[in-house]
């Protein structure tokens, strides 16, 4: 049962090869409406879905990133191209960073390269960022498989089959979130970072944060 279960887990580990992303080319050059934006990501990040009634962006998300001025307004009630690479950034950094930290890393994105007609284009930006994900995805991949195998080394004195599976699954499921505890932890430090630098540029005076402020 124990060596069924990590087939079933390395066989999902290997799905994540053919996970969905956005090519620029797919997104229309017109300007969309927001039913027409919301029904496009919906068809084209379906396999992000945990279940199937999930929704990938609502009217009201949308019209709360333009509210706390994460996107752009849009322009007689359509979205651009650009609107839309946003939106698809935003997409995936919410699910592990706060509305406030998605705003500090897309603002100076944003004001550089919203609209740019001359020069690197927000949509060059987004094509290299893939590129790199994809460079990644097998790296990425055979680290979770050896957190597995490693996770199924552990616990070697329970005999019981079911038990050992469960202390097995759940030392798994901590490395992992280890590994995103950390990864987040970095990415936010960066942040604070940024922010700091911004202040004293300013000459405001620094502001002491702890994660309980977080």
């Amino acid at each position: 049962m124990h060596e069924r279960y990590n087939k079933e887990i390395l066989n999902l580990i290997r799905s994540m090869q053919n996970i969905d992303y956005i090519d620029p080319q797919d997104i229309p050059n017109i300007d969309l409406y927001m039913d027409q934006v919301t029904t496009f990501m919906d068809e084209h990040l379906e396999s992000s879905k945990r279940f199937d009634d999930d929704k990938i962006l609502t009217k009201t998300m949308i019209n709360n990133y333009t509210k706390n001025d994460l996107l752009p307004p849009p322009v007689k009630k359509k979205y651009t191209k650009e609107h839309m690479l946003l939106l698809i950034f935003i997409y995936y950094f919410k699910n592990f960073l706060a509305i406030s930290d998605i705003k500090s890393i897309l603002d100076p994105i944003t004001a550089r390269f919203f609209n740019e007609k001359e020069g690197l284009s927000l949509e060059n930006i987004y094509e290299e960022i893939v590129k790199l994900e994809q460079e990644n995805v097998n790296s990425q991949l055979r680290d979770i498989i050896r957190k597995l195998k490693k996770s199924d080394e552990v616990f070697t004195d329970i005999n019981d089959p079911d038990e050992k599976k469960e202390l097995a699954k759940f030392a798994f499921i901590c490395m992992l979130s280890f590994d995103v505890w950390v990864k987040k932890n970095i990415i936010e430090n960066l942040i604070d970072d940024t922010l700091g630098q911004k202040k004293k540029q300013a000459g405001k005076p620094e502001r002491k944060t702890s994660k309980a402020d977080k």
